[in-house]
């Protein structure tokens, strides 16, 4: 049984979904603003949250949490320097996410997720 359950599969093993999310979460910090489908930015979401959670704190544990996460150690570099003067008053909610039209191929519903 899956009752209460509400890990978001993503049509994927276990290891693939973890990958992806890496790859994605390293990607919207790199850039910005992704695009993406609807279910793949709500589930990134929340670790590009807590990514920017960790600069924000700014301790060499936080720093070593975030390499072993993300994919590249220049980007936890530049995230961590530039995070408290950029979300430093803001408590929480650092991304946005910006539904779009629908994918042509299957119709899958897309989003565009950024940074606020």
């Amino acid at each position: 049984m899956r009752h209460r359950c509400r890990v978001p599969k993503l049509g994927r093993p276990a290891d693939q979904r973890d990958a992806l999310i890496r790859t994605l979460t390293t990607e919207l910090l790199r850039h910005g603003r992704i695009s993406t489908t609807l279910a793949r930015a709500k589930v990134i979401r929340s670790e590009a949250d807590r990514m920017i959670t960790l600069a924000k704190d700014g301790s060499l544990a936080a720093r070593r949490q975030a390499t072993g996460f993300l994919y590249d150690p220049e980007l936890v570099q530049s995230v961590f320097a530039a995070a408290q003067e950029r979300y430093g008053s803001r408590r929480g909610g650092y991304t946005r996410i910006l539904r779009t039209v629908a994918r042509r191929g299957d119709n899958s519903p897309m989003a565009i997720i950024e940074l606020v």
